[in-house]
């Protein structure tokens, strides 16, 4: 059986290139939440004509299918709860998605200063058992969180909590 053949979207008249755009968009939410940006390159990379892109943008955010505010928030709870993140890894990657800067600030500023150290110790503890006084070892859980995305001082911060006070660092 023979696909049916694709009509280029020149030929659609302007409410068909709508629906052919908003069926697109459809099945890459399928996949799970996106933001904005990703939803117009994924468009665009589908070769969607530009005015057709925008109203079907506006339409997914008028009905709340597109919400970068929502992405943001469920993203940076997603990424500190299952993989441990710290605000600024979760900071860099809503930002290389997309997200206006001014929605990461909040999504990542929910959690403050002492619930971050907080899951930064807790990472210590499931990753170091005993830090005690040894620099190499110290070194290492700093290097552990900064990749995860923990701010320099909050590191060193969570590594001398974690090592009972013992400053050696």
């Amino acid at each position: 059986m023979e696909a049916p053949a694709v009509t280029p979207s020149r030929a659609l008249d302007p409410e068909q290139r709508l629906q052919h755009a908003l069926d697109l968009a459809f099945r890459y939410l399928t996949q799970r939440d996106r933001t904005v940006l990703e939803m117009r390159r994924y468009l665009e990379g589908k070769r969607v004509e530009p005015c057709a892109i925008d109203e079907a943008l506006a339409h997914l955010q008028r009905e709340g299918y597109l919400d970068d505010a929502r992405f943001a928030r469920q993203f940076a709870e997603d990424r500190r709860l299952l993989d441990e993140w710290g605000a600024d890894r979760i900071e860099r990657r809503l930002l290389t998605l997309g997200v206006p800067a001014a929605l990461v600030r909040e999504a990542v500023a929910v959690r403050g200063r002492s619930d971050e150290l907080e899951a930064a110790c807790a990472l210590l503890q499931r990753r170091f058992a005993a830090l005690g006084g040894d620099p190499r070892e110290r070194r290492r859980a700093y290097g552990v969180l900064v990749r995860k995305g923990y701010d320099h001082e909050l590191a060193w911060d969570a590594i001398r909590a974690h090592a009972g006070g013992h400053d050696g660092a």
